[in-house]
C-alpha cells in the first residue's frame, strides 16, 4: 500500500461514515471511508430504519430503491408486559414518508448505500482498512495512519472523520474526553428459529426480572435478552437449559425454537454503554455517530441519529470544503446543531432503564403497569407522542437542496 491523499477520510463504514461519505461525493468531494471488516455483515448492529431517516432517503432521490429490498414494517409498538399486550405507539398518524419503521438487516442497508456512493468517482471505500491512530503536525490533525491487513501506510487529508463506534480510535488518540452517563444494563444476544405465528410487531416482552425483544429476520429471530450489568456469569451458573426455558416462556414460543442455542459460544455479551463526548471537533478532526454520542439500545434510535448526524455535518462540510475553510470553527457548528436533539433521547433513555427496566430486572415488588402505559391504553390518542419521539426523534434533519 502506498501513502494516499484525499479532501476528507472517515473512520468507520457504519450509517454515519457511509451516509456522510455518499453526501460529500456526491458533492464532488473527494473522500475515502476505511472499513475495518470485509464486509458489512456484523450481527451485532441494528435493525431499525426510522421514518425521519426514510425521508432523508425519500429527499435524497433513495427511498424507493431502498424499499424494494426484502424488510419488514411495523406501524404499532406494543410491548407485553405480564402477558398483556400494551400498545405504546402509534406511527400511522406521523405526517411523513413512510410511517412506519423499516426492520432490515444493518448490512443490507449498508451495502445499498455504498453502492449508491460508488456511483459517484469521489467516493472510495477501502474494506479490510482500519484508522490506527491519527498523523498531527503543527497542533493539527493532518491525517490517519491507517493498516489494510498487514500492511500500513498514511492517508493525508484535509479532514478526519471518527465515525468508528463507540469505542472509536479516532476518539481515543485524539484524546477526546467522554462523559459517562451510566447504565445499568447489559444485552445478551443470539438467535432463535421461526415458529410461523410469532408477533411481528411486539417491541419485547417484560416479565418480572426478565426483558427480552426479538428482532424479525425473516429466517430466524435475531434476540436481545436485556439483564442487570455484571449478572450474566450468574445467569450462566443456572445452566444453558434453564437460559432457554426462560426465553421459551417469556416469548411464548414453543422450546424447540431455542434448540439452536447449544453452547454459550452461541449467546453474545453486548455491554450496553451511553456516552457523550464533551467537544466533538479538534483542529483538522471530527466525531459523528456512536464516537461521538454512543445510544442506548432502547428505542433502536442509534442509527437514525447517526445518520441525522452525517447529514448535518454534510450541509456544514461541503459548502466549507468548496470555500476551502476546515477550520475548527466551522467543525464546532456540527456539534452545536446535533448535541441537543442527541441529549434530549439520551435523557429519555437513561430514565427509562433507570425508572423501568432496572427495577424491573430487579424482581422489586409485583410487575404492574406503569400507570403512564395504561394512559396509552385507555387515551389511544396519547400514542402519537412516544410516535413522534422514537419515529421522529429531536432535530430531524432535512437535505438542503444545496446538497443535491
Amino acid at each position: 500500500m502506498q501513502n494516499i491523499s484525499t479532501r476528507c477520510v472517515i473512520a468507520g463504514g457504519g450509517p454515519a461514515g457511509i451516509m456522510l461519505g455518499y453526501l460529500l461525493a456526491r458533492s464532488g468531494i473527494d473522500v475515502v471511508v476505511l472499513e475495518k471488516w470485509p464486509d458489512f455483515f456484523r450481527d451485532f448492529r441494528g435493525d431499525t430504519i426510522h421514518p425521519s431517516t426514510m425521508q432523508v432517503l425519500y429527499e435524497l432521490g433513495l427511498l424507493d430503491d431502498f424499499l424494494k429490498l426484502p424488510h419488514n414494517e411495523m406501524t404499532r409498538m406494543t410491548l407485553h408486559i405480564a402477558g398483556k399486550a400494551v400498545t405504546i405507539a402509534d406511527l400511522s398518524h406521523l405526517k411523513t414518508r413512510c410511517p412506519y419503521i423499516a426492520f432490515i438487516p444493518q448490512w443490507d442497508f449498508l451495502n445499498f448505500l455504498s453502492a449508491k456512493a460508488k456511483e459517484f468517482p469521489h467516493f472510495h471505500l477501502m474494506i479490510e482498512t482500519e484508522a490506527t491512530d491519527i498523523i498531527e503536525e503543527r497542533g493539527r490533525v493532518v491525517g490517519v495512519r491507517a493498516k489494510h491487513k498487514n500492511e500500513e501506510f498514511e492517508i493525508r487529508a484535509e479532514l478526519v472523520v471518527g465515525a468508528d463506534g463507540r469505542r472509536s480510535t479516532i476518539r481515543e488518540k485524539g484524546k477526546f474526553e467522554v462523559e459517562a452517563l451510566g447504565v445499568p444494563i447489559d444485552v445478551l444476544w443470539f438467535r432463535i428459529g421461526r415458529g410461523g405465528e410469532d408477533d411481528k410487531q411486539s417491541l419485547g416482552y417484560l416479565e418480572k426480572g426478565r426483558a427480552l425483544v426479538m428482532l424479525d429476520r425473516r429466517d430466524y429471530w435475531q434476540c436481545a435478552f436485556i439483564i442487570e450489568k455484571g449478572s450474566f456469569d450468574a445467569l450462566k451458573a443456572q445452566g444453558l437449559d434453564a437460559f432457554r426455558k426462560s426465553v421459551a416462556s417469556l416469548a411464548h414460543i414453543d422450546q424447540r425454537a431455542t434448540a439452536e442455542v447449544d453452547s454459550w459460544e452461541k449467546v453474545k455479551l453486548l455491554s450496553v454503554s451511553v456516552d457523550h463526548v464533551r467537544e466533538w471537533a479538534k483542529d483538522g478532526v471530527l466525531l459523528i455517530g456512536d464516537s461521538a454520542h454512543a445510544m442506548s439500545p432502547l428505542g433502536g434510535v442509534g442509527i437514525n441519529y447517526a445518520i441525522h448526524d452525517a447529514v448535518a455535518a454534510g450541509h456544514i462540510l461541503v459548502p466549507a470544503f468548496k470555500k476551502d475553510d476546515i477550520s475548527l470553527q466551522v467543525l464546532k457548528r456540527v456539534q452545536a446543531r446535533r448535541e441537543k436533539p442527541t441529549r434530549r433521547m439520551q435523557r429519555i433513555q437513561v430514565l427509562a432503564q433507570d425508572h423501568v427496566l432496572s427495577p424491573l430486572l430487579q424482581g422489586k415488588g409485583e410487575l404492574k403497569i406503569p400507570w403512564i402505559l395504561k394512559l396509552f391504553v385507555y387515551i389511544p390518542l396519547l400514542r402519537r407522542i412516544p410516535a413522534r419521539v422514537i419515529g421522529i426523534g429531536f432535530g430531524p434533519e432535512h437535505v438542503n437542496p444545496t446538497l443535491l
